[in-house]
This record gives C-alpha cells, structure tokens and sequence, in this order.
C-alpha cells in the first residue's frame, strides 16, 4: 500500500445540503487522524465543503455506482484508500457486507440514529439524538470540533459581488432571510416573517435580502410582496452565499439547508425549527434556534423572532 492510500480517507454522504452539514464535526475528526479526506457527495456540495476547507477532495457520488452493491453486481468504483466511512446503505446488510469486500474495515453507518435513545419528541421517525452527534460518534471519536467553519477572504469578495449584483448599496447591514424549506410542511409562514421583519424594514440602517434558493421560488415572492422594500438574493452559488451569510448582520429562516450553512460559518443565526425536528439542530454554538408553530402565524412566535432580530441588531 502506498503512503499516498494509507493516509487517505473517503467519506461518503450523498445527502442534502444541511443533512451533509451536520456531518462537519465528523468529518474534522476523520481529518483530524492525519487522513486525507476525500467527501463523496452531491457536487455542488463536495464543491462547498473543499472551499470551506473541512475536506481536502471532494467527488461526485453518483461516479463511485455504489447502485451496483445493492443489486450484487460489478462495477463500484471506490478510490484507492485506506478507510471508508459510508453514510448511506446501513439498512441493506448486503450493501454493507460488498463494500466491505471491496473496502476491508469499511464503516456503514446510518445518516440519523435511529436507535434505542430517548427521542426529542414524540413524533415517529424522530432521530434518536442530535444527528451531528450520531454522525460524530461513528467516526469512533468523541472530540466536538464547534469551531465555526473558515470562510475566506475569496469567498467574502465573491459574497460582496452577489450582494451588489442582488442591488444592495453596501452602506447598511444586511440582514439575510431565508423563507423556503426543502418542503412545505418546514416553512413558517411568510405572514408570520412579515410581521417579524416589519420594524427591520422600517429602519433606514438595515436592508433585507430574501434569499431564494431553487425550490424557493414561491416562498420567496409571497414574502417579497409582503415586505416590498426587501431585495431578492436569487440562487447564488453556495461558495457565494457562504461569503454572504459570513458578513451578515442578521439572519433568519427556516430549518433548511441555507439555515445550516449560516450556522456552520458563524452567522448571527436565528433558526426556526419545528419541536419535533430538533434531532436536526445545527452543531454550532452561536446559532439560536426557536420552536415555532410553522401551521399559522403565532402572535408569541412573532414577537420572540421579533426580539431576538432586535438582540442581535441592537
């Protein structure tokens, strides 16, 4: 084995955007064993995380045709490394027990912990505790690397150069908002964001970007019609919109991906999740997460979001 193979490491994650997220501390830790790391996953994502510097390589994992273990057929492609930590295929034995023959070690692993821990609710497929932790633990170290992720310099200019071609004047903060969710049943209602950004839209200091991301279309112009002096952030790269959410003033939005991405890089965060989906709270220390009815504007949820925005523009 060549030193080359015996120092790397192939992380394997094919999911959404937060979901890959709340893998950041784990992978810190696979990183932290001297390995280099490469991450599988959507490309977009893999792109993300090497700019972030949490993997030194990223790939796309549709190119590893991991489909072919589960069908006990030829033609996976796994790099040539030392160790592969696989979040994907845990419920199929057989998966398991092929990559392991092709990959002697190999850890498959669940991306949620589905086991025998007290969940935070009880709704029925809740993770059975924070999922960054259960995926921190399968890497079989315990250190919690929180540190925000490193944003650079690059990454800063490319986010001032969307927020310019976004029409921001660049004299007032910014505060980000984020109304979409990767589904419906996510999305406090864009009445309730009205009510909660109304003094924010009224002050001359502040300015507010609606990000608006593939899926957000809908979401994005609802809020815009209700908060007409706000702008529209439409679908920045996300090396781009990690530079933007690392200067914000302020941001606020749904549990979703974006959120998760303004959490890992520091912004000042403001999440809204509802009770039964805490399992998937990001990692980070600074971003504040509320619980909110997402059914109906809740006078109480208002005013909370209202002054945690006013806590944290002052």
């Amino acid at each position: 084995m060549s030193r080359a193979v015996a120092s790397a490491t192939l992380a394997i994650h094919p999911g959404a955007l937060g979901d890959v997220l709340l893998a950041i501390p784990a992978l810190r830790a696979l990183r932290a064993a001297g390995a280099r790391l490469t991450l599988a996953a959507q490309p977009r994502i893999a792109s993300l995380l090497v700019a972030l510097d949490e993997t030194d390589d990223g790939c796309d994992f549709e190119s590893l045709r991991l489909d072919a273990l589960f069908a006990g057929e030829r033609g996976a492609r796994l790099p040539a490394v030392e160790r592969v930590v696989c979040w994907f295929g845990a419920r199929d034995p057989d998966f398991a027990r092929r990559l392991a023959a092709i990959s002697p070690g190999a850890i498959v692993a669940a991306s949620v912990d589905r086991g025998g821990l007290t969940p935070p609710s009880d709704t029925p497929g809740a993770p059975g505790r924070d999922v960054w932790r259960h995926l921190l633990a399968t890497t079989g170290d315990a250190r919690e690397r929180r540190d925000v992720a490193r944003v650079s310099d690059t990454l800063v200019a490319e986010g001032r150069a969307t927020l310019a071609g976004a029409g921001s004047d660049g004299a007032r903060r910014v505060v980000v908002v984020h109304p979409g969710a990767g589904s419906a049943a996510k999305r406090w209602p864009a009445a309730a964001f009205a009510e909660a950004l109304a003094p924010l839209a009224a002050r001359r200091d502040v300015e507010i970007m609606v990000h608006e991301g593939p899926a957000d279309a809908e979401p994005a112009a609802r809020l815009l019609r209700l908060v007409p002096s706000a702008r529209r952030l439409r679908e920045p790269s996300l090396p781009a919109l990690a530079g933007v959410l690392a200067r914000c003033a302020a941001y606020v939005g749904n549990d979703s991906g974006v959120s998760h991405l303004a959490a890992a890089v520091g912004a000042p965060a403001l999440l809204l999740f509802a009770a039964a989906n805490l399992g998937w709270r990001p990692w980070a220390h600074a971003a504040r997460v509320l619980t909110v009815s997402l059914e109906r504007a809740e006078a109480g949820d208002v005013s909370e979001v209202r002054g945690a925005l006013d806590a944290i523009l002052g």
